[in-house]
């Protein structure tokens, strides 16, 4: 035989093999449970309203019959499955078990806001006590010598010598030895403690009998010297301050909260503080003030934390990190906020209403905290939400263009409809990446009433198929090209470690 004949002839065997796998692949998709289920004759009252093939959805058929496009029969589409109207998607039961598809009830609960925050540490001022001398004088001894220095309470600061104490000291002294002079005495008793002298030492100078003309100022707190004013040597004026001290045993952290959070701040609420230095401890305190202004930069408000301060750990001038409690919310209906879908403009979540049975719904919600958001409008407590599986809930919804597009924009008549985009998962069973050519073993797909089948998709981005190899399982996402026969392109493609198939 003649090579162009024998050529010929292998080029008739190879198109009748494939044409007779194709009828065999055919063959057996329709006798799978899936695929028979939806060639059946409508049953009992259901209404059917058109008949249709799975591999080209978009076009529809008044009866039954084979379909044109494929070696298949036609599928019947039920009344009661479309749900285009309502957002409603009806899902098989084995399906849902297979995805994970997880529900959860709404309850009725109320929730108490948590937020982040940063802030500095500073001295809580309202515990800063400032020492003067009342009259002239001279520094003979400085105890304190160095600012920040820690002080005890009643230990000595500074030794004056006071001329003008010890000419007030000397009348004192006089007064009280005349007889008949009490009231003189009282007087000159005053202008002592008017001059500065405490009690103690007015006392003493009864007691001895004596003039005392260097005194030792001490300090009246327990903390450190914030300001230091005075040095050996010194001649001290009238009203000078010597010595500004704090007490650290509470201070103040000084946070910036954000403006659209700040009304749920109010004084008394508990605050946790962290910092880096003591970062395994956590210190407790109070939100003791919201100040009266907003940084215009930042937009942030200014709210004043006080933290008690053990062992004097936190320092003036640390950086902190702060949970803050808000007010706790009035009770209303809980969900899980992984089960809320924003669309930018309106919020939905899914509502699980009967087994197999999906339906969007639009819901207002309110205050997010603790893995849990507040709905204030749209549920009720005892419903059913979605919480994960929206993946084949939004797959199954994409042909009924309800539950898909959560948002339906207005049809531009002078651009051409996008045809549905539709999901699935499978396993590679042969892979092209100079043809663009990718050949899938894909599960049920749920948006076109697919039953399993192997077939091959059209990748018009190469670079998709990169690194693919047989056996890899993916999860894609393709649309339909009706002016191309019913060919189905691949988008996307991404490679999963999930297992698909029974």
């Amino acid at each position: 035989m003649k090579a162009p004949a024998v050529i010929a002839v292998v080029v008739v065997l190879t198109a009748a093999a494939g044409v007779g796998g194709y009828r065999y692949a055919m063959h057996r998709m329709a006798q799978t449970p899936s695929a028979s289920s939806h060639a059946a004759a409508p049953s009992g009252d259901r209404k059917v309203l058109y008949w249709y093939d799975p591999m080209v959805p978009q076009q529809k058929f008044d009866k039954p019959g084979k379909s044109p496009f494929m070696d298949m029969q036609l599928v019947p589409k039920y009344a009661d499955e479309d749900g285009a109207a309502e957002g409603k998607v009806s899902i098989s039961p084995q399906v849902v078990q297979n995805l994970g598809i997880r529900t959860a009830e709404a309850t009725l609960g109320s929730l108490e806001p948590k937020m982040e925050a940063v802030g500095s540490v500073g001295w809580n001022e309202r515990a800063v006590a400032v020492v003067q001398s009342r009259t002239a004088g001279f520094v003979e001894k400085l105890h304190a010598r160095a600012p920040l220095d820690p002080i005890a309470k009643g230990a000595p600061l500074v030794d004056l010598f006071n001329p003008e104490w010890a000419g007030a000291q000397e009348e004192f002294l006089f007064l009280l030895r005349q007889p008949g002079s009490k009231a003189l005495a009282d007087a000159a008793r005053q202008r002592l403690l008017l001059l500065g002298m405490s009690t103690e030492d007015i006392a003493r100078v009864e007691r001895e009998g004596k003039v005392v003309a260097r005194f030792t100022l001490r300090s009246p707190l327990s903390g450190v010297i914030a300001e230091l004013g005075v040095r050996e040597g010194m001649t001290i004026a009238p009203g000078a301050t010597l010595f500004r001290i704090v007490d650290l045993s509470t201070v103040w952290i000084t946070a910036e909260v954000p403006e659209a959070q700040a009304a749920s701040l109010v004084p008394g609420s508990r605050v946790e503080a962290r910092v880096p230095a003591f970062s395994d401890q956590v210190f407790p305190g109070r939100v003791g003030a919201i100040l009266p202004d907003v940084n215009a930069t930042t937009r942030t408000v200014r709210a004043r934390i006080e933290v008690a301060n053990p062992g004097q750990r936190l320092k003036p001038g640390m950086f902190a990190t702060l949970t803050l409690t808000g007010a706790r919310a009035q009770q209303a209906v809980l969900v899980p906020s992984e089960a809320l879908i924003r669309t930018g403009e309106r919020s939905l979540v899914i509502l699980a209403d009967r087994e197999g049975k999906f339906r969007q719904q639009e819901v207002e919600p309110g205050v997010e905290a603790g893995g849990s958001t507040e709905i204030r409008k749209g549920l009720k407590a005892g419903d059913k939400v979605v919480l994960s599986g929206q993946f084949l809930i939004d797959s199954e919804a994409s042909l009924r263009s309800g539950l898909a597009r959560l948002e339906t924009p207005k049809a531009d008549p002078a651009k051409p409809a996008s045809p549905a985009l539709h999901k699935g998962t499978g396993v590679v069973t042969g892979v092209s990446a100079p043809d663009g050519y990718l050949e899938l073993k894909h599960d049920p797909i749920a948006s076109l009433n697919w039953p399993v089948m192997q077939m091959g998709f059209k990748v018009p981005d190469k670079k998709l198929l990169e690194g693919l190899k047989k056996g890899d399982t993916v999860e894609f996402e393709m649309r339909g090209v009706p002016e191309k026969d019913g060919d189905f392109v691949i988008e996307r493609l991404k490679k999963t470690t999930q297992k698909t198939g029974p």
